[in-house]
């Protein structure tokens, strides 16, 4: 997604497709960092406070992380029922593992980041995201490729979370199912995946396809949809397991499990949530039941943000 470099007291915009985006105001540019690998921004808006960019996308704000890590994590975690291992696979902001390690029962978290540079920027300036999560004595760090921890992976976890950047490029290995075939594996009889699918509002027929490579490899796919403000649209995630339904669970079950597992500080997600989330509109259902192939090894996806007229039209520019 293409934008404007954040500018002191004005809008950063980014595109989401050639005909939408949206903009967002920042005060300061706290930090920058270019890594072998991208472009990290640590930025600070009047509205969502301290926010993460990575090659001008957003990433993860202070204000509203919530709409995104609870879902991500307490819906499938809360369905299993009793989390006590969990791998996640990108992440680097700490958000997901903060999310995990709510979970008092919770033994080990193991954190497979690509750029050791987005874990050393998050721990400085976005406390208030990973609360200290990342000096946990339950959290493992590797740093590497997340694609090969897992196709290498000889061990399973309770929970696997693919908190990734989208698909596109080399990352849309981590969207196949061959892959989604390798996470199974790593799961303990009974666990639980979980990831983000992409929006149904610009890019449904990725969104359909990464459903149909999830249902290639697992028996259950349960999708569901959040808005998430910095992502500027309705988004959507989805969780697989080999057994686990949380369709299957009634509201107050949720509730009742929350509360057994002494679960705190949740923002979002709760019995009735649980339900919204997973309710599934008429456009979604039709999207979903057209045939679509699943991702390949070797497939490519096209993102049409890339093009470099995509950026913000003039009416965004920096405020006087």
């Amino acid at each position: 997604m293409s934008s404007l470099a954040p500018r002191e007291g004005g809008f950063v915009a980014e595109a989401l497709s050639p005909d939408f985006g949206f903009y967002l105001r920042t005060s300061h540019l706290l930090a920058e960092r270019h890594s072998p690998m991208q472009h990290i921004e640590i930025v600070d808006t009047p509205l969502f406070g301290r926010a993460m960019r990575i090659d001008g996308c957003f990433m993860t704000s202070e204000r509203d992380e919530f709409f995104y890590h609870e879902p991500i994590v307490q819906l499938p975690a809360v369905s299993h029922g009793r989390v006590r291992s969990a791998l996640v696979i990108g992440g680097g902001d700490g958000g997901t593992i903060e999310e995990l390690l709510k979970h008092p029962e919770m033994d080990r978290v193991v954190l497979a980041e690509l750029d050791a540079d987005v874990i050393d920027m998050a721990r400085t300036w976005l406390p208030n995201i990973h609360r200290g999560a990342f000096l946990d004595r339950r959290v493992e760090l590797h740093i590497g490729d997340g694609h090969a921890f897992v196709m290498q992976c000889n061990e399973q976890f309770d929970q696997i979370v693919l908190d990734l950047t989208d698909p596109f490029g080399p990352a849309v290995a981590l969207y196949t199912a061959e892959f989604y075939a390798a996470c199974r594996r790593a799961l303990t009889p009974g666990g639980v995946l979980s990831l983000h699918i992409q929006s149904p509002i610009h890019r449904g027929p990725t969104l359909a396809r990464i459903m149909a490579s999830l249902q290639a490899a697992f028996p259950i796919v349960r999708p569901y949809l959040q808005y998430v403000p910095l992502y500027g649209t309705l988004w959507g995630m989805a969780m697989a397991s080999d057994s686990v339904d949380p369709l299957a669970l009634e509201a107050q079950e949720i509730d009742r499990r929350i509360a057994a597992l002494g679960i705190r500080d949740l923002q979002l997600y709760n019995g009735a949530t649980h339900h919204a989330l997973l309710a599934q509109p008429n456009y979604l259902r039709e999207l979903l039941a057209a045939p679509s192939k699943p991702i390949s090894e070797g497939d490519s996806l096209d993102d049409p943000t890339l093009d470099p007229e995509l950026n913000a039209p003039p009416h965004l520019e920096p405020a006087n």
